[in-house]
């Protein structure tokens, strides 16, 4: 990520949105900004398949073709790639069905918040998540669901401060099994 052109950058939007960048309160401004924006989208520097890597630490486990791993009320944010808003008070539900393997738990949460790390749609965070999850753990079975609020309804345009969007992305054994879905809603 390069900072130093998201400073100059940042500089001219406060000027042209008729700000001084050298009054006190924003003489550092341009740098902060930059720094934030490499920490909150550092998940943009990897691929899915490098974030699976990354964190894809499993544990032998033998189980039944029945068992369910479900992980629920993960928190993340993210920034919609439409305004470059805030997606907030997001939760992420992940479950799965281990293959022999099952991920360590924090691996599930860190996996979730690096996808979204990004500029993202609600959407696509899912379908993000559901293949890194598939990759790391090693099945095609899946499931994510994401409740979250987006800046962009609620603090512009419509301004609809109660709205939230739910997105469910079923893979494998989760897109006809209602019972497996009811686990991770």
């Amino acid at each position: 990520m390069d900072k130093e052109k998201i400073a100059f950058h940042v500089r001219g939007i406060l000027e042209a949105i008729g700000e001084d960048p050298d009054r006190e309160g924003l003489l550092e401004t341009p740098q902060r900004v930059a720094g934030m924006l490499e920490e909150v989208l550092e998940g943009i520097q990897y691929t899915n398949h490098e974030i699976a890597e990354m964190f894809g630490k499993t544990f032998e486990c033998p189980s039944s073709h029945n068992d369910t791993v479900v992980m629920k009320d993960i928190t993340v944010f993210s920034y919609c790639e439409h305004h470059f808003a805030l997606m907030y008070d997001m939760t992420v539900n992940v479950g799965y069905i281990p293959n022999g393997r099952v991920l360590g738990l924090s691996k599930i949460a860190r996996i979730c918040d690096m996808a979204a790390k990004r500029l993202q749609l609600q959407e696509k965070l899912g379908n993000d998540i559901a293949e890194i999850i598939s990759e790391a753990a090693g099945t095609p079975d899946v499931a994510v669901v994401i409740k979250g609020s987006h800046s962009c309804m609620t603090a512009r345009g419509i301004k609809n401060v109660s709205a939230r969007t739910v997105t469910e992305t079923f893979r494998g054994r989760f897109e006809n099994d209602s019972d497996l879905r009811s686990l991770v809603r």
